[in-house]
């Protein structure tokens, strides 16, 4: 009989993250002989935009889903809510189907894998994504010279405690969130595995692009063929620079005017246009597109080398981008800077530049190198993006962890 699997994801499947950093884990774990039920909080706009693509993929790959609502009002509250509305579904669910296995997705599922664990005796993975009280720091949404702030970071802090004491496995997206973890005395006997935020390389394939529609959609984007691209693919602003990455384009541009920069984005047009123009990046130095899931890979096929840069902060030491395995499946060549892993990536395979710091001097050392970056052959790229993004390894290695937690049981 196949193993149930509780899959809890605080993140919505119809939300860009989830069709490409959870379902395709599921669907691969899934061909592996497990059986899923995925319970996922949805935005409702996006919800009802994307409801039949996800119900059409989790029932090709008989997935059961459970979608929830969630609540953004009031601050504080809503988040309350959302907790309790997660608690009762997965205590019904598993009374109902009495898993196996809750494979919990960042904090706010591990507090309800937790509290299964402790009432049913169910096997918890806490897949732990990033120090997510540390990222609500970091990036401002809580101030902890505020009292109910401080008390959310302290209670998320003391969880954090008990989810890496208490589950049967953990998983760090990145290899420095490993060791941060492990230089404390009180963690230094605990097993972590590192699975970085995989690609589907079947997917994210240049050579699955017909060299014809990429030439067509760059006439479609009025991108002239003497042009070359670099392109930003992702949310603008938040932990991604955007000012640093303008103000980096900006001086690229001085030097090489051949340039357009690309950003694929479900972000408002007009606020990144606007956004640009402050930094005096005029309308035609720029194309600002939104692609679904299913475009980007063409889209993607018209870049000659890709940028992002993540705010520097503790709390990205575990951040693992998406788009990194992305483009580098693509064969695109990467500029960012060093954090997580992205730096001992970029180093070890030689498949872009990482910048030193966000100044003007650091920026020309780059673009100085822009030759010989833009040379690095695109096959190379892919090769080596199976070293370290490949969708089915990553899989492989939750499959590797199920079974590990289950035969423990079973001893």
């Amino acid at each position: 009989m196949a193993h149930k699997v509780l899959y809890i994801s605080y993140d919505g499947m119809t939300d860009p993250l989830g069709q490409s950093q959870v379902l395709p884990y599921i669907i691969e774990l899934s061909k592996r002989g497990y059986q899923f039920t995925l319970l996922s909080f949805e935005k409702k706009k996006r919800f009802d935009s994307e409801r039949s693509i996800i119900e059409k993929i989790v029932k090709e790959n008989s997935i059961e889903w459970v979608p929830l609502f969630f609540t953004s009002k009031p601050p504080v509250l809503s988040k309350i809510y959302d907790r309790w509305k997660l608690l009762k579904t997965a205590f019904r669910l598993q009374r109902k189907n009495k898993y196996d296995i809750i494979h919990c997705r960042s904090y706010i599922a591990a507090e309800a894998g937790l509290r299964l664990k402790k009432k049913f005796g169910t096997k918890f993975l806490f897949d732990m994504r990033g120090f997510w009280a540390d990222e609500r720091v970091d990036n401002g949404q809580w101030d902890l010279k505020k009292t109910l702030y401080r008390k959310l970071y302290d209670h998320y802090k003391k969880k954090e405690k008990q989810f890496f004491l208490e589950a049967d496995a953990i998983v760090s997206l990145t290899g420095a969130g490993k060791d941060h973890i492990l230089s404390k005395d009180e963690y230094r006997a605990l097993s972590i595995e590192v699975i970085p935020c995989c690609a589907d390389l079947g997917y994210f394939d240049f050579g699955k692009v017909a060299a014809e529609r990429s030439q067509k959609l760059k006439g479609e984007l009025a991108i002239s063929s003497a042009k070359k691209v670099i392109t930003y693919l992702g949310s603008v602003g938040g932990w991604y620079m955007t000012k640093e990455m303008f103000a980096f384009y900006k001086q690229l541009l001085l030097t090489h005017p051949e340039f357009i920069l690309l950003i694929l984005t479900k972000d408002d047009k007009e606020k990144v246009i606007k956004e640009a123009s402050e930094a005096g990046i005029s309308a035609e130095q720029l194309v600002v597109r939104y692609a679904k899931r299913e475009e980007v890979p063409v889209y993607l096929s018209v870049s000659d080398c890709s940028i992002f840069f993540i705010r520097p902060t503790f709390s990205k030491t575990a951040s693992s981008p998406t788009k990194h395995g992305e483009l580098m499946g693509m064969g695109i060549p990467v500029i960012c800077n060093d954090i997580g892993d992205t730096g001992k990536i970029i180093e070890a395979t030689k498949t872009g530049a990482m910048i030193g710091s966000f100044t003007g001097e650091d920026y020309r050392l780059v673009i100085e190198r822009l030759p010989e970056i833009l040379s690095i052959p695109k096959a190379y790229i892919r090769q080596k993006a199976f070293d370290f993004f490949d969708l089915e390894k990553g899989a492989e290695k939750y499959s590797q962890l199920y079974s590990k937690i289950l035969n423990h049981n079973d001893q």
